[in-house]
């Protein structure tokens, strides 16, 4: 039996502006195994950054019920939320969100303040993530001290740093050259092939070569899945062209 992680079922979500109904997803259902490397593509709009912060505990949906490891998430209590976060998910961003004023150490060990972990555990389990994103040697570094692509790998330590099983990445390479997009995506395959769950909203189609499925989004229904025709290995992901012929 397929281990699933994410089963989202017939989820729903309105937004209201000025009387006006608006939806945005409408009647979504989706699983996602563990250890798979998921792109979502889509228009402006078509609602796939919407589904990652429901995905994320962050937005609940007007209908519907998601599953993550088998914890319905929003029965939970917002407290218990922000806790069930903190242990389940990494969250990357396309404008890094790392504080200007702590070095890239800092950075990494903020998820960990509110933990029980002892200092000295928690100092080590930065370093170590530092290390899994190649940027030890840039720990004393305040984020303009770095380039975009040293931002990123330290957004990412960041993400990984409680060692969650899954990781959220909304446009990851959104602002970065194409070399430097390319070794960004190399790093996320090499941290879905160490066993994290990878979910990527991307408008590069080049990304979806790194990642083992692929998901496209319209006018908040799914359109088009990879599942569909077969699961390939990632780094062997087909163009979202020939899934499905759009």
């Amino acid at each position: 039996m397929t281990d699933i992680l994410i089963d989202i079922d017939d989820i729903s979500k309105t937004y209201h502006a000025g009387g006006t109904a608006v939806p945005v997803l409408q009647n979504l259902s989706l699983k996602i195994a563990r250890g798979q490397a998921v792109a979502v593509m889509g228009p402006s709009g078509s609602g796939k950054s919407t589904l990652l912060s429901i995905i994320g505990g962050l937005n609940p949906p007007t209908g519907g019920r998601i599953m993550i490891d088998d914890i319905d998430l929003y029965a939970l209590s917002r407290e218990r939320r922000a806790d069930f976060r903190r242990e389940y998910l990494g969250f990357v961003f396309q404008q890094f969100q790392l504080i200007p004023y702590l070095t890239a150490f800092e950075n990494v060990l903020l998820p960990l303040t509110t933990t029980r972990y002892p200092a000295r555990q928690k100092r080590e389990m930065a370093q170590q993530a530092l290390k899994r994103v190649n940027m030890t040697g840039w720990a004393d570094r305040l984020p303009n001290q770095l380039s975009g692509g040293e931002q990123e790998r330290v957004a990412i330590a960041r993400a990984v740093v409680n060692e969650p099983p899954l990781i959220l990445a909304d446009e990851p390479t959104g602002s970065l050259d194409t070399r430097t997009a390319g070794e960004i995506m190399e790093l996320f395959s090499s941290l879905n092939e160490s066993g994290l769950t990878i979910l990527m909203v991307t408008h590069n189609p080049g990304n979806t070569s790194y990642m083992n499925r692929t998901i496209a989004m319209q006018d908040g229904l799914l359109t088009e899945d990879s599942e569909a025709i077969g699961v390939l290995p990632a780094g062997q992901a087909r163009p979202l062209e020939s899934v499905g012929g759009r």
